[in-house]
Parts: structure tokens; sequence; C-alpha cells
């Protein structure tokens, strides 16, 4: 069961004494969600830590996006439990995600191709100073953030997102994520549809999530990419999670017999029912 203790609330001594191995950033327990007679989630457990990419794989209604919208408050689970740096939490909107610091960017991007890319990473939480919009620091922050990310191919920040290659947008995204101090980034899908060169600056922006200390949850059919940037892998397979664990102890067949038959290895023969092997 997760401690409702506040572990800042411990100092000195008391803290030393009970100091333990620092919780996962998100974890989830025995995950369910139905809809309608139709079990989308059967009690799924994942585990996503601060600075790794934990890739989420499995194949089209695995229930990958059903789970990604569990955390991101959209879809309310039916059972089991989120705990975030320990503490057992109730996600019911994507307000409460978004408290937690948990951005998700969705395949789509959710961007608005007739506003520029500042007003994109401020849409809906606007800076003002006064009665006015606050247009310099928002530009300021928005420079800063690209810049952190190095995301050096945009030619300004005031071009309109209509004009943005697809890695372009995707970078913004990323970006727009990263500006709300979050400590969870969730991409879906990101490198779809994508070249070569473009594919290679998102995985980078992955990583680079990461090693800032970020969590980041990869959502891909990829598995050049998943193998190129993920540090986890967790496999869905018809709504339950069948294989989760460091990549290391993956390669592409195994991760590709999880997907499609939700096992790894042949299974053995029945044995004969009588020592001379009639039936």
């Amino acid at each position: 069961m997760a401690t409702t203790t506040n572990a800042s609330n411990l100092t000195g001594p008391a803290a030393e004494h009970h100091s333990q191995p620092a919780a996962p950033l998100l974890e989830l327990r025995g995950i369910v969600k139905r809809f309608g007679p139709v079990q989308a989630l059967n009690g799924v457990n994942l585990v996503v830590p601060a600075g790794e990419v934990t890739a989420l794989v499995g194949d089209n209604g695995a229930g990958k996006s059903v789970l990604i919208k569990c955390i991101a408050g959209i879809h309310t689970p039916d059972g089991g439990e989120i705990l975030w740096q320990g503490q057992r939490v109730h996600i019911r909107t994507p307000r409460d995600s978004e408290r937690l610091g948990i951005e998700t960017v969705y395949q789509d991007l959710a961007l608005c191709d007739n506003l520029d890319i500042v007003q994109n990473m401020f849409l809906g939480r606007e800076r003002t100073a006064g009665p006015l919009l606050d247009e310099e620091a928002m530009e300021r922050s928005a420079a800063d953030t690209l810049a952190s990310l190095s995301v050096t191919t945009v030619r300004s920040i005031r071009q309109p997102v209509a004009s943005l290659s697809g890695g372009q947008r995707q970078a913004v995204a990323i970006a727009k994520a990263v500006l709300w101090n979050s400590t969870l980034v969730i991409m879906d899908e990101p490198t779809a549809a994508l070249g070569v060169a473009q594919t290679e600056m998102v995985l980078e922006l992955a990583r680079r999530l990461a090693d800032r200390g970020l969590g980041v949850l990869l959502i891909s059919h990829n598995l050049n990419d998943v193998f190129q940037v993920a540090d986890r892998v967790a496999v869905l397979y018809l709504g339950r999670m069948v294989a989760s664990g460091p990549a290391s102890e993956f390669d592409r067949q195994k991760v590709v017999e999880y997907m499609t038959t939700g096992r790894f290895g042949r299974v053995p023969d029945a044995p004969d029912s009588k020592p001379d092997g009639k039936a």
C-alpha cells in the first residue's frame, strides 16, 4: 500500500532513518477500464521512472491509447490505483494530470495552424501584464525553452505553425509540454509520418528530456525508434501488460512475439497420456 507520508516533512536524523530507494515517478497498479461490455484494460501494472525513456508498445487495439488517456485524465479508471512519486493520487480530469506535472503530446499534436509558435505554446495559459497580454515575457520564455532543447531549425518563434515541417511541429509540441515545468512527458507516436532526419531530431529530444531528469513515456509502433532511445520497454496485449523491464532484456523478435501472441517462446507439446505414447 502506498504511504501517505510526505517525505519532504522529514528532516535531519529522521530523514536518514527513513531513507529508502526513491519511488518511481509514476506507478500504475492493477488498472482496469471498461467501456460497456468491452474490457479495454485488465489489471495493468506499469512503472515509469524519472530520468528514463519508457517505451509502451503493442499492436492496434492493445489498449495503449486508453492507458495514456487514463494517465492524462481523459478517462477515469474503473479499478486499480495510480501512484505519483510514491503517493496515491486520483486523476479525474486533464487539470488533475497537469497539476501533477504530466503533459501529453498527442499524435495529432493539438496545435493551431493559424497561430504562431508563441501563441500555440501559451494557448489557454497566456501571461498578462495588467489588462494586456505580456507578449515580451511569452516570447522570451518560448525562445528560452526551445533553446534549452536545442531546437534550432525554426526560423522565427513568430512564424505560423502551418509553415512548419512535421519534425518542427513535434518539437514545438514537446517544448510546449516542457514549458509548464512538467516532470513526465507522454509522447504518443511522435515519429509517425516523419522522415528520417525529422525522426532523428524527435528521438534526440526525447533522450534530452530524460537526460534532464524528466520521465518520458514513449508510445510507438516503430521498434527501431524504441531500441534507439528507450531505457525500459513495456508491452501491452489485448489490455494486459504481458512484459516489462529494461530494454537490454528485450530484442525485436521478443517484443514482436509478445505484441502478437501475448507470450514469448514456443508452448511445449502436451505430454502423452500413456508411457508408450498412445492416447
